[in-house]
């Protein structure tokens, strides 16, 4: 007997380049939500976890660092883009892991995407 369990949870992929500081601090940041379950991935074939078809596929919403991060995707994924939302954040490679003015950034421009005024 198969059992599904479903929750009622929007799944939001972060994907920056390498998958080493940007995307990684948003995923962390969104995994402390009730609302929302979180992954990243990179672009890179040296990211740290590289995006794969299973990512695009689990997604309701996906958010690029970079507009080259979008255009890598669109590249690959084409078809399977077709109907995801998918934003781009504009937040350059200048932060660390857990930066507080990232996690800031991360904080105010997903929130205005999702629609919420209430911080995580």
């Amino acid at each position: 007997m198969n059992v599904i369990l479903m929750n009622n949870k929007t799944n939001l992929l972060f994907i920056c380049s390498r998958n080493q500081w940007r995307s990684p601090t948003a995923e962390v940041i969104w995994s402390k939500s009730p609302d929302y379950n979180s992954r990243s991935a990179g672009t890179s074939p040296k990211a740290k976890r590289t995006v794969g078809p299973m990512d695009i596929r689990w997604a309701d919403i996906i958010f690029v660092m970079e507009s080259k991060h979008k255009n890598r995707l669109k590249a690959q994924f084409t078809r399977m883009l077709d109907h995801k939302p998918l934003h781009v954040l504009d937040i350059p490679d200048e932060y660390q892991f857990m930066d507080e003015d990232l996690i800031t950034e991360l904080k105010v421009s997903i929130n205005a995407f999702l629609n919420i005024s209430e911080q995580i």
